[in-house]
């Protein structure tokens, strides 16, 4: 008589397999698969598929979406999202790069310095980390890289600016995931959240004269929304011909979302808001739209910019 405790041979176990479960199954395998003489590995009688071990309960995805509001006449503001598989001899690398700028000058300067700023960001990285990768070299120290991609973008909008007597400028807030790791550049106040057990945690400082007083403690945070200096920032990218770039690095252990945004947005919707949008839908293009409409319901007043980035989660 058979043990009742023990699974038929035809059945999937239900408890999840030990790491030395795991490993002694990948042994077996190995052994059950020979190699023939042209290379290939000849399957055995007794092979059978490696069990699925876990599932996600949500994975890799994002969304990047813009809005022109209630008020404005023209969308100066720019986003981009985009999730890369980097194959390598070893092991593949999966990125991500998320970028928000919102723009400032006069007739069409905004929107050009913003659309500057992503495209010479999304260029750097591409050429001095995504390509590298591609051929297997070496990553470059990743926090100058960054740094370096928005100076960059400085450079060209303050070259457009010069040659077109224009005095355009914009925000840049990007981000790179790389497994476990948050790479974040920063220039102005668009924002840079993740999400936590415990709520959404600010990981950027506005380069404002409300975020200033806010970070000398002058200043409650809920009072900035009002201030009539809200708006007024003290360092932009492609205004001066040098710029000072933040860097923030954290690490994505316990975080199950990424958001990025302009003024436009966090300005107008609370936090308590946005993380109702984020536990309302497992889409980020979904949670995009919820937050514009949002922002919109609330009056508008400015472009609105939401990347939303859901990161890797298994299932308990």
């Amino acid at each position: 008589m058979s043990d009742e405790t023990s699974p038929a041979p035809d059945e999937t176990p239900t408890e999840p397999l030990s790491q030395a479960d795991i490993e002694a199954e990948r042994q077996r395998q190995q052994h059950l698969t020979l190699p023939e003489e042209d290379g290939t590995r000849k399957i055995g009688q007794d092979y059978q598929p490696a069990l699925t071990l876990r599932r996600s309960a949500q994975g890799f995805a994002a969304a990047a979406l813009r809005d022109i509001g209630r008020v404005r006449e023209a969308n100066q503001d720019c986003a981009m999202a985009t999730i890369m598989t980097l194959p390598r001899e070893e092991s593949d690398v999966t990125v991500g790069l998320f970028i928000v700028a919102d723009g400032m000058g006069g007739h069409q300067g905004g929107e050009v310095a913003s659309r500057l700023a992503v495209q010479t960001v999304l260029t750097s990285v591409l050429e001095r980390l995504v390509l590298p990768v591609i051929e297997d070299g070496l990553l470059e120290a990743l926090q100058p890289l960054m740094i370096e991609a928005v100076q960059e973008a400085n450079a060209a909008i303050w070259r457009e600016a010069q040659a077109t007597g224009s005095d355009m400028g914009t925000t840049c807030t990007a981000a790179l995931v790389i497994g476990n790791g948050l790479y974040i550049a920063h220039v102005g106040d668009s924002r840079c959240y993740v999400y936590e057990p415990g709520g959404l945690r600010l990981l950027t400082t506005d380069h404002s004269t409300v975020g200033r007083l806010i970070a000398l403690g002058q200043l409650d945070p809920e009072e900035a929304r009002d201030h009539p200096l809200r708006n007024q920032l003290y360092r932009t990218v492609g205004q001066q011909s040098q710029v000072a770039v933040d860097f923030v690095y954290h690490q994505l252990t316990n975080c199950s979302h990424l958001i990025l945004c302009s003024d436009g947005l966090w300005s107008l919707v609370e936090e308590k808001a946005i993380e109702q949008a984020l536990r309302h839908s497992p889409w980020p293009h979904d949670v995009c739209r919820e937050l514009i409409a949002l922002a919109n319901l609330a009056g508008g007043d400015d472009n609105i910019s939401a990347v939303v980035v859901s990161l890797p989660l298994d299932e308990a």
